[in-house]
């Protein structure tokens, strides 16, 4: 596992400005770090999605966030297939060994689950990025991690 930087994290949360009352879905959720960082600016809810989601449901219990968190065991591409719930922000911080490989599939999956406004953020890595073909709002590098962020259509 390769958590957000704390830099990474103040960029992208500066990046992406107020998201007061925003329904979160946090995928390769990790620790929860971003989801939690979201809840403690303001947005109402996350739903965290991890293979392991060990280390998120532990953190969220220790910050007392159960009420506005729902942690997920699932792969983060599947619970997209089957989910019909909608996010003002959805949080993508794959391995960087999968990156690359997602793309097509995140692509394909994540729009559907964007309400109006929303905006997807994809932590990669530099050196090999994952490019959407969405209306890309902003980007950043920050050593070897790359943030970029896409509008909904």
């Amino acid at each position: 596992m390769r958590p957000t930087s704390d830099r990474a994290r103040e960029t992208l949360f500066a990046l992406l400005g107020d998201v007061s009352g925003a329904r979160v879905l946090d995928l390769y959720a990790g620790t929860g770090a971003l989801a939690i960082e979201a809840l403690s600016r303001g947005a109402e809810g996350a739903v965290l999605v991890d293979s392991d989601p060990r280390l998120a449901r532990r953190n969220a219990s220790e910050l007392d966030l159960e009420d506005r968190c729902e942690v997920v065991r699932s792969d983060a591409l599947r619970y997209l297939a089957g989910s019909d719930e909608t996010f003002e922000l959805v949080l993508c911080d794959p391995p960087y060994a999968l990156g690359a490989k997602i793309g097509p599939e995140l692509e394909r999956l994540a729009p559907p689950r964007l309400s109006p406004g929303g905006r997807l953020v994809v932590e990669s890595s530099s050196r090999a990025p994952v490019d959407l073909d969405l209306p890309q709002v902003a980007e950043r590098r920050i050593g070897e991690a790359l943030i970029r962020i896409w509008a909904a259509r």
